[in-house]
């Protein structure tokens, strides 16, 4: 994907600013640029920007669980912040927003600042390349010299607290934003699958959505049919007898490693153990068997009811060839699961 072309602008010199990237810093900081230019702002507090760096990538660090590399700012900041604001690992990114630009909290300033030096500067430098013998104090003092001119027609300017869009580039930011944006999430998700090989689904897992979906199909055409048939089900965390009007439904693995409401991952339980449950891993020695039983149990008896039900078909990601409840292997389904927990355990998931 490239940039769109321009007569007047080099473009060619906003390209180059992401040929070697090594951390994520350079896609998020790009981001809250095009943010912020099109909310109508020329002169931008760093504050804002490193703000907004933090809040666009908070879902995934947090929520998903996405390793952007142990060296990361991006992802250090947001681990360190979390702890001094006490804020949610899925609150609103409007809300993070609003604590990191006003907080006196001397902790969560010093971790957004850790981001002043370099990440401004860098950016710029294909407009401003290092000469030869220059040491990087003085390439970095000459970048914000030369900039707060718009030499070489440099996107910013740059300054202690803010940063001063280009005139020139306005329109051009503005007109191809969402191009921009594009570009960024789509390098990203290649940037961080490469660092995540074995995590499912990187590209939704960068921006929150703004309504997860609901598993109300999931329960009445699938799970009701199991209980009408059935008249109850045992919970298979605790035990406790579930009826068809007191159950919930909720993914064995969770939603935030596995980012999908595929039938053959979701499973009745108790309510009130849902709702302490949160994110975190079963246990295969303590809950697969009792878990593949009524997986097993649930599809021979929809499949029964209802040969051309639709929710079938999320078993043949792991059954390609289901047909009966004969295919329906224990051992083919427990190395299709057992997997997934382990990477996410690797990747920060907690067993409950």
């Amino acid at each position: 994907m490239n940039f769109p072309f321009s007569n007047d602008l080099p473009i060619n010199k906003l390209s180059s600013s992401f040929s070697n990237t090594s951390a994520t810093y350079k896609f998020y900081w790009l981001i809250a640029i095009l943010e912020l230019v099109e909310e109508g702002n020329q002169k931008i507090e760093k504050r804002k920007l490193f703000s907004r760096m933090i809040s666009n990538s908070w879902y995934t660090v947090n929520y998903f669980h996405i390793s952007f590399g142990q060296q990361d700012l991006i992802q250090k900041a947001i681990k360190e912040i979390t702890v001094y604001e006490k804020l949610a690992i899925d609150d609103k990114k409007d809300k993070v927003i609003s604590v990191l630009e006003n907080s006196q909290n001397i902790l969560t300033k010093r971790a957004l600042n850790h981001f002043n030096s370099n990440v401004p500067h860098w950016f710029l430098s294909p407009w401003f390349p290092k000469i030869k013998g220059e040491n990087d104090n003085s390439h970095k003092r000459r970048i914000y010299f030369s900039s707060q001119n718009f030499e070489n027609d440099c996107i910013y300017g740059l300054y202690d607290d803010v940063i001063i869009i280009n005139p020139k580039w306005i329109s051009y930011l503005k007109l191809n934003s969402k191009i921009l944006k594009d570009f960024c999430y789509w390098n990203l998700s290649l940037f961080l699958q490469s660092r995540n090989p074995n995590v499912p689904d990187i590209p939704n897992k960068l921006i929150k959505p703004v309504i997860r979906n609901g598993l109300i199909k999931q329960r009445a055409n699938y799970w009701d049919l199991v209980f009408k048939e059935l008249g109850s089900v045992n919970c298979i965390f605790t035990d406790k007898k579930l009826l068809i009007d007191n159950f919930a439904i909720d993914h064995f693995i969770p939603h935030a490693f596995v980012s999908h409401n595929l039938i053959w991952n979701l499973i009745p339980i108790d309510k009130s153990f849902n709702s302490s449950k949160s994110d975190k891993l079963p246990s295969i020695d303590k809950h697969f068997d009792k878990f593949f039983e009524l997986q097993k149990t649930a599809y021979e008896i929809v499949s029964n009811q209802n040969p051309k039900n639709k929710l079938l078909e999320d078993y043949l990601t792991i059954f390609p060839n289901l047909k009966s409840s004969n295919e329906f292997e224990y051992l083919r389904y427990k190395d299709s699961i057992q997997p997934l927990i382990t990477i996410a355990h690797n990747n920060g998931f907690s067993y409950f």
